[in-house]
């Protein structure tokens, strides 16, 4: 797999394409047709059919996912929605959605690159326009960006998944922890 899909939700996986956006150079996933359909595959919004993007998918991919990113900092800051950032997203999702099929074994999904647009579209209309918007939470990792849906009993979910950013950030203040009792304790004369 070439992506990552640490908040298991299909529209706030695709804006995690942008990797470490407080960074002075974040990291561009979505850098070729190729690696937009590889997206789509691995996300499963496609399935058992091959996928065909072009070199100006990606342009409007990326202007859907900076779209659903900005609507997502509004709803996180309790900031007024973009109304150019909502246009956006709401044309994408004009456009039908991916097709499943039932299989005599299984199921096959087809699409073209507006039609997988448009379901990731969708899912960000059903997260920010529903009751889920309340759920929606930023990594506690500083380096990390990732935005994901708190479902924890309590809400007190901190990290984008605990395989990458939870592990680091433990790792972080056990070594913390570790270089404040290896230092001298001053004593009193």
């Amino acid at each position: 797999m070439d992506h990552a899909f640490p908040c298991g939700n299909l529209a706030l996986d695709f804006v995690g394409t942008l990797r470490a956006r407080r960074n002075p150079v974040p990291l561009e996933k979505l850098t070729s047709p190729g690696s937009l359909a590889a997206w789509y595959r691995e996300a499963g919004v496609v399935a058992g059919s091959a996928i065909s993007c072009t070199s100006g998918d990606v342009p409007k991919a990326i202007s859907v996912r900076e779209a659903i990113y900005t609507l997502v900092f509004a709803r996180l800051n309790e900031l007024p929605y973009d109304e150019h950032a909502a246009a956006i997203v709401n044309a994408a999702a004009r456009v039908p959605a991916a097709v499943p099929q039932l299989l005599p074994r299984g199921h096959r999904i087809d699409a073209t690159a507006e039609q997988a647009l448009s379901t990731v579209a969708r899912d960000a209309i059903a997260i920010l326009g529903g009751s889920d918007a309340e759920l929606l939470k930023e990594c506690g990792r500083p380096e990390c960006t990732q935005v994901y849906l708190d479902r924890s009993r309590g809400g007190r979910r901190e990290w984008c998944a605990m395989e990458t950013c939870g592990n680091k950030m433990k790792a972080r203040a056990y070594r913390a922890r570790k270089k404040d009792q290896t230092r001298p304790v001053a004593t009193r004369p």
